[in-house]
């Protein structure tokens, strides 16, 4: 049984997930192609650079052209037994009168009209390990002075960015202000002004069921944003990353791809509900179809005021409880609690060895990860309620949470 301790700083919270993929298309540039052309890829696959990707997905298209070229032939002309071809007429509508296709009509297009002015795309040049390449994804508008919100594993590693604002051709140069990786939201600044602004909803107005867009640079592809649907599947949802743990977020079916991360995911109102941050893709053991998870708004708008303040150079802290947790192995919810540092907030507040946490301030505890999340993310000097479970009872202690010494980190 693994665990984990929130004052070991070297250690990676263990990846509870291993499907989980971030969605930012990102890749190092490839060599000089082959003489041999290659197959199409996966519609998974990152985007490497516009020109390359355009051309790579130009011929995935040119192939299922053709296929519907072919059968439209098959229809207009036939061969008899004697070899001799017979043609017909194709037939069409007549000249449409009235409101223009390019006008939205249906419900799922005028939001996506009414939220894409404030979505813009990202592209940063990287280095790694397989040389140069470049990161792709997409960004919000949070206010008309160019302020932008993105995944910060879009920005990871430069401190510039290329943005591309709907109906531009030409980029224009982004700052990153402030990243948190722990949370994956970045700001971004650019020097322009007049900007149309999404709007966000209130976080207790999200419902299970609810219809969702998702809208964003899918596959870092030529033209505006790519628009999706599908409804809020789920609400509440940890998962772990390389970074650490994210929480409260909404689970969705809306078909979102590499470059969607930093998207919006909004309502049946154009309101943003959430930011698009990763998605599930099946491995050997695991099958996954159309789960993403999108950052929810409870958390963007916390986040954001820490941001700010970090571009202002306040220094973000973290609290500190002082314990050790495992999973529940029983098939309960809540995280267990391994061991407990002496002299440390936890200890203070009486909590024990074995001791079960079902709730912090409220907030539901469904396994160490979540917790994890909750206390990293609350402030040095906050009082929290823990609600545990010991030998059948329930109860609910107060702790004073002192700041995570993060040197080591």
């Amino acid at each position: 049984m693994s665990s984990w301790n929130d004052s070991d700083q070297k250690e990676v919270i263990p990846t509870l997930e291993p499907h989980w993929t971030p969605i930012a298309a990102r890749s190092p540039l490839p060599p000089p192609p082959p003489a041999a052309p290659s197959p199409a890829p996966h519609v998974g696959s990152p985007s490497r650079s516009r020109r390359r990707g355009t051309r790579v997905v130009g011929l995935a298209l040119v192939s299922a052209v053709s296929a519907l070229v072919g059968a439209a032939i098959g229809v207009v002309a036939t061969r008899d037994e004697d070899k001799t071809i017979t043609t017909g007429t194709l037939v069409t509508v007549e000249p449409a009168d009235g409101e223009p296709v390019s006008e939205a009509t249906t419900q799922i297009g005028k939001i996506a009209a009414a939220v894409a002015p404030s979505v813009v795309t990202l592209s940063a040049t990287i280095s790694g390990q397989m040389g140069e390449g470049e990161s792709v994804g997409t960004g919000v508008i949070i206010n008309s002075n160019g302020e932008l919100l993105t995944n910060a594993h879009v920005v990871e590693g430069t401190k510039t960015v290329q943005v591309r604002l709907m109906n531009e051709t030409e980029p224009v140069k982004g700052t990153v202000l402030a990243s948190d990786p722990q949370n994956d939201l970045a700001l971004v600044k650019i020097n322009v002004t007049g900007l149309t602004a999404a709007v966000f909803a209130d976080p207790k107005n999200v419902r299970l069921g609810d219809p969702v867009v998702a809208i964003g640079y899918a596959l870092n592809l030529d033209g505006g944003p790519s628009v999706t649907s599908g409804i809020v599947s789920a609400i509440g949802r940890t998962i772990t990353t390389e970074s650490g743990a994210l929480d409260r977020l909404i689970q969705t079916d809306a078909a979102i791809s590499s470059g969607n991360s930093g998207g919006p995911l909004v309502n049946d109102k154009a309101q943003v509900i959430g930011i698009n941050t990763a998605v599930a893709r099946s491995d050997m053991g695991t099958a996954a179809n159309n789960i993403g998870f999108a950052i929810s708004t409870e958390e963007v708008l916390r986040v954001v005021e820490t941001l700010r303040d970090q571009a202002n150079g306040v220094e973000r802290k973290q609290g500190f409880l002082g314990v050790g947790l495992t999973d529940r192995t029983d098939g309960g919810q809540g995280a267990v609690i391994a061991n407990v540092e002496d002299g440390s907030p936890a200890a203070k507040a009486g909590v024990k060895e074995g001791d079960v946490v079902l709730a912090i301030d409220d907030v539901p505890i469904t396994g160490r990860t979540g917790m994890i999340a909750v206390v990293r993310d609350a402030q040095p000097g906050d009082t929290v309620k823990i609600k545990v479970e010991r030998d059948g009872k329930t109860i609910t202690l107060s702790a004073t949470l002192v700041e995570r010494d993060t040197s080591n980190d």
